[in-house]
């Protein structure tokens, strides 16, 4: 959109409704900055629980809004913000300066080291999604201050770390879709152009028949985020056509599983690949129904130095290990 062409059609994209996030920047036909929606920023600044005069390290700068609502509500000269990128972080500064907030917006990689100019802060507050937690948030976080990030590509979480400081754990707060962080691994696409990707022309090795409904896929966020949860390389999809529900699932490098209606109630399962990602699904999904169908908000992720894993019901009930991060690349 050209604001200086259609600027009726620019707002429209821009203030579509409070549920809805705007792309301000691509790179390489892909999005890779956005103005989150202000739905999920109020959640996760609720989740926050931010207090004039905590210190806040803003994590993904982006156009400065986060950072600029946060300093609004800790006060001038409480708030730095880190953004990878040269650019973003010029138009943040400008962007703050206008408004007349001191914060303090730096560049470089947060993943990778601790608080910019040193010591710990009372609050975190990341914009960017991360499948681990990096050890050096805890440790720059007071005990007993929270850490709020999106996990992976679905949910949102609030960590409190504890009063030795040697952990951090909470509660899933909602759910929140967010672009990943760009110092990490590259995210799995999750377009079905990437399924076809992945399974190419690969015959299955193996398939079978289910009697399973697989509508709840569909339209189920507390099962897509439990298995989310359980088989964390699947990227699902779905589909609907005359036999009803189908599904694809792939890893996003060689596994891949299609779960094909028949029309009969039942279901043909195909898998190929070094693992049946298939089975993986369907054995999360018999597990999250034997857990009782328990929501998003019963998860919770607890970090360590040496592990992190999510788990269900309290951080001593089932739980499912987070893959560490790799070192961060500079």
């Amino acid at each position: 959109m050209d604001r200086a062409v259609d600027p009726g059609g620019w707002a429209d994209e821009l203030f579509t409704t409070i549920h809805d996030a705007a792309i301000t920047q691509v790179r390489g036909s892909l999005p890779s900055s956005s103005l989150s929606a202000p739905a999920v920023v109020a959640d996760m600044l609720d989740s926050l629980r931010l207090e004039p005069g905590h210190r806040v390290w803003d994590i993904g700068t982006g156009q400065g809004w986060t950072a600029a609502l946060a300093a609004w509500r800790a006060g001038p000269g409480r708030v730095v913000s880190s953004e990878v990128d040269e650019g973003l972080a010029a138009l943040a500064r400008r962007r703050l300066a206008a408004a007349g907030l001191a914060v303090e917006v730096v560049t470089g990689n947060a993943t990778g080291g601790p608080v910019p100019g040193g010591g710990q802060v009372d609050r975190i507050h990341a914009t960017c999604a991360v499948q681990a937690v990096p050890w050096t948030w805890v440790e720059a976080v007071r005990p007993g201050g929270r850490i709020v990030y999106p996990w992976g590509l679905l949910g949102h979480v609030a960590l409190i770390v504890a009063d030795d400081g040697k952990s951090a754990t909470g509660w899933v707060q909602g759910l929140a879709q967010f672009m990943a962080d760009r110092a990490g691994p590259t995210p799995v696409p999750i377009g079905h152009a990437a399924y076809t990707a992945v399974r190419g022309d690969a015959e299955p090795d193996s398939q079978r028949l289910l009697t399973r409904d697989l509508s709840p896929l569909e339209s189920d966020w507390d099962l897509r985020f439990a298995l989310r949860v359980a088989v964390p390389d699947a990227v699902l999809l779905t589909g609907r056509d005359e036999d009803g529900v189908n599904a694809w699932v792939h890893d996003g490098a060689r596994s891949w599983a299609a779960f094909t209606a028949r029309g009969d109630g039942t279901v043909t399962l195909y898998q190929g690949g070094p693992h049946r990602i298939g089975d993986e699904v369907t054995t999360a999904w018999s597990e999250w129904e034997e857990l009782g169908r328990p929501d998003r908000y019963d998860y919770g992720i607890t970090v360590t130095p040496d592990s992190q894993w999510a788990w269900q019901g309290s951080p001593d009930g089932p739980r499912w290990p987070i893959a560490q991060p790799a070192p961060a690349r500079h």
